[in-house]
Parts: C-alpha cells; sequence; structure tokens
C-alpha cells in the first residue's frame, strides 16, 4: 500500500509538473514584442529596397491586417476587418479543440506576408526562421507550434489572395509619365532627375475609401509668372523662408524628411542615402505608443492595422491629386522666375507638388492615433535616431503631424497651400476611417 501511495503521488507530481511546464511557455511568447520586431524588420527591408512612400503603404497594411486577424483570434472582444475591407473576405475560424500561440500565429503571418511583398526576400526569411526558433525555445509543445504555424500560414495565404486582386500588378505595368510641355507642370528635379514615382496609384483598391476622389481637396493656386500673381507670392515666399531658417526650423525639417532615397553629390560621384518613408516614420510612432501604453498583443496588432490602413488610403487619395493637378515645384519655378541659384533645404522628391502627401498621412496617422489612445498622448519620437538624427518630443499625435506639416515647407519643398489643404485632406480622410473601422465588439454595441 505504502508503494503504491508513493507511486500515486508520484504520478500526480508528475502531471502537474508537465501541465505547469505546458503552460509556462506562455508567459515568455504572449506579447506584443514578437510583432512589434516582425514588422521593424519588414520596415528594415523597405528601407533596404528602397520603396516608394505609396508602395511602402501598400506592404504595411496587407502586413498588419495579416497580423491582426491572426491576433484578433485570441480575444473574443475583437472582430475581423474582413467585409470592412473592400474585397476581404470572411477567414475560416481555426478548429475548436487546438490550442495556439496567437503571437507566433500573427508573427508567422506578418513574415510570410512581408516577405512575399519585398524584393530582399531572404532577409526576410533569415529573421522567419530566427524568430521561429525562438519560438521554439520558450519551451511551447510541438502541438501548439506547428498549429500555431498552421493558423499563421492560413491567415497569410488569405491575405495574400486578398492583396493580389487589388490592381497593384495593372498598375505597374501601366504606361509611365510622360513629361509634358506645359510650363505650370510638374518636371524633374535636380539632382538626380528621377522620374514621376508612381503616376497611376490612384488606380489601386482603396481599403476603406469609398475612391481615390472620396475626398479630392480644394483646387491649388493657378499657376501664373505675374509678380503680381498670388502664385508668384507664394512661390517667393518658399523661397524667403529657405534663405532665413532658424536652427530650430532647419531641425524640424530633417527630423520629418522621411526621403526613402536621397541621392547625394560629393564632386564627381554620385552616392545615395535611404531612410524611412513617411509612413515608416508613423508606423514606427505607433510602436512607440503602444509601447508607453504597455498595449498587449492584440491591442498592438490593431493599432498596426488601423494605422496602416489609413496610410494607405491616405496615398491613394493624395496621389490622385498630385498627378491631377501636377503642380510645378518651388525648386523649378524659383529657379526658372525668381532665383537661379535658390536651393531647398530638402531634397525635392520626384513627384508633382499637391497636395503635401506627409500632411495628409500625418494629420490622418494622428486622428486614428488619438482615437486609440487618447488626447494629450506624450512620446518622445526616436524613430530617426538610426539615421543619425536626434529625438524629439510632441505632447500629442495632433502636434507631431503639424510639424510634420509645416517642415514642408521650412524644406522648400511645398507652398503653403498644398500644406494647409493636405492638412485638411488628411482630417477628413482620418476622421471617415476612425468613425467606419470597426475592431471591437463594443464599437457596434456602440451604434446600436
Amino acid at each position: 500500500m505504502k508503494g503504491l501511495f508513493v507511486l500515486s503521488v508520484s504520478v500526480l507530481l508528475l502531471v502537474c509538473f508537465q501541465s505547469q511546464a505546458r503552460s509556462n511557455w506562455k508567459s515568455s511568447s504572449e506579447n506584443a514584442d514578437y510583432i512589434h520586431r516582425s514588422i521593424k524588420e519588414v520596415t528594415d527591408v523597405i528601407v533596404h529596397d528602397i520603396f516608394s512612400p505609396p508602395v511602402a503603404s501598400r506592404i504595411y497594411a496587407y502586413i498588419t491586417v495579416a497580423g491582426y486577424e491572426a491576433a484578433r483570434l485570441g480575444d473574443p472582444k475583437y472582430i475581423s476587418l474582413a467585409s470592412q475591407l473592400h474585397g476581404l473576405m470572411p477567414l475560416t475560424r481555426p478548429a475548436s479543440g487546438k490550442e495556439y500561440s496567437y503571437a507566433l500565429a500573427a508573427a508567422h503571418a506578418i513574415l510570410t506576408v512581408g516577405k512575399t511583398l519585398v524584393i530582399s526576400e531572404e532577409k526576410v526569411e533569415e529573421y522567419h526562421k530566427n524568430i521561429l526558433q525562438e519560438f521554439k525555445e520558450t519551451g511551447m509543445p510541438d502541438d501548439v507550434f506547428n498549429n500555431s504555424v498552421l493558423l499563421g500560414k492560413q491567415v497569410a495565404d488569405h491575405i495574400l489572395e486578398w492583396a493580389s486582386k487589388d490592381n497593384y500588378k495593372q498598375v505597374k505595368s501601366l504606361p509611365r509619365y510622360s513629361v509634358s510641355s506645359d510650363i505650370s507642370a510638374w518636371k524633374p528635379t535636380p539632382p538626380a532627375y528621377m522620374k514621376a514615382i508612381e503616376p497611376n496609384w490612384n488606380r489601386l483598391r482603396p481599403f476603406l475609401i469609398q475612391s481615390a476622389q472620396q475626398f479630392k481637396p480644394l483646387p491649388p493656386t493657378a499657376f501664373s509668372t505675374n509678380k503680381n500673381s498670388r502664385f508668384f507670392k507664394e512661390a517667393s515666399e518658399v523661397r524667403d523662408a529657405g534663405l532665413h531658417l532658424t536652427p530650430e526650423q532647419i531641425e524640424v525639417s530633417n527630423f520629418w524628411d522621411c526621403n526613402p532615397f536621397k541621392m547625394n553629390i560629393n564632386g564627381h560621384v554620385m552616392y545615395a542615402t535611404k531612410k524611412i518613408s513617411p509612413g515608416g516614420h508613423w508606423i514606427n510612432i505607433t510602436r512607440l505608443a503602444c509601447k508607453k501604453a504597455n498595449a498587449d498583443l492584440v491591442r498592438s496588432a490593431e493599432a498596426y492595422a488601423c494605422v496602416s490602413v489609413t496610410l494607405a488610403d491616405c496615398f491613394i487619395s493624395c496621389w490622385d491629386e498630385k498627378y491631377r493637378s501636377n503642380v510645378i515645384r518651388p525648386e523649378t519655378f524659383i529657379n526658372q522666375y525668381i532665383d537661379p541659384q535658390w536651393v531647398p533645404l530638402l531634397q525635392t522628391p520626384p513627384f508633382p507638388e499637391y497636395t503635401s502627401g506627409h500632411s495628409v498621412v500625418s494629420m490622418a496617422s494622428a486622428i486614428m492615433l488619438t482615437k486609440l489612445f487618447g488626447d494629450n498622448f506624450s512620446f518622445a519620437d526616436s524613430t530617426e535616431v538610426e539615421f543619425d538624427i536626434p529625438v524629439r518630443h510632441f505632447k500629442s499625435f495632433k502636434l507631431a503631424a503639424e510639424e510634420a506639416a509645416i517642415s514642408r515647407f521650412y524644406g522648400g519643398i511645398h507652398y503653403m497651400p498644398s500644406i494647409r489643404n493636405g492638412m485638411k485632406e488628411g482630417i477628413s480622410i482620418g476622421n471617415f476611417i476612425a468613425m467606419k473601422l470597426r475592431t471591437r465588439k463594443e464599437d457596434f454595441a456602440r451604434m446600436k
């Protein structure tokens, strides 16, 4: 009897130990850090591959929706974006009775989609292998690991199928922009005289807005070379500001430059430097906000998806106006009609002037982040530190967005109407998406 008792106790202890060991992996694996790092890895590859701001926004939208759709399955408070985003059909729910790591499923979905949409697939693949090994080393049971990887793949495949029907391939195959002889039209600018970027981006399927023209801004100022005209005065204003920049204005301009491909000239040598895009900057601000708020896995995935969808629709709307109005850049106009020696602080981007893309995406992103994290959410923006630009501090997302917008005037690449009307465009898009996009069951309860 004594031996039987000892055996029974031993079996009980073994079962308890195995049960505890089986659950211990959750404490180290089920956290938001895995998706923060996975999205940052895709950002680094986007920078390396020199994707244009519109294309980068498309990548962010698909990887973050994939991450959200996998992560939200672990929390019944959250709902799918299917049937809300254009063309996204409902996903098949995972089999009941199985255990999952939703952090693993989300990271796997993000990286699977990400490596399909970038050029340097091998860079994402290497990181992908390493992070899967990290999950294994948490002590996660093999069945949970396999279930989660399969779930992540199912979500990724579903998102990639959705992405394949957004007209991207057709957009990329359309004829490129032809430079117009019209003196009021955009022309390539020094030093690289690059061709116009994504002139057909308005044909991409929107994510939540109804069309690229839904939030069409006011028309730009009428072109004129008359010195008494409003347009000439606005160009002169850009030139004069550029000649009298304060150290603070220079710092602001450089902080929000976000030029993915800056061409540098040193004597007879030309070389490029790469930096994060405007959308990538706001994705990083999203990460900083999530960490400050100690947002869990699903709340972080929600924030990324909401901001990314907002960014993507902003670029579709903004690029529609850019190639409709086709406004000449300040650098070109000022050099031809005011001051042939003037050079803007920032390098002029290779696409038409109106409206200011950074103004549009920044205001819309600020509205979405304010919805998610509240007003007067102060933060230290360290996004540009890796590019040797110091941290800037902001008392709210709105104030950061306003600084991002005016930085384009200080930098000499936009007239003031482009900034003001770009901000209005961004506010309209941001408010629309913030009101329409639903991620939690409580959102629908409030609507009833």
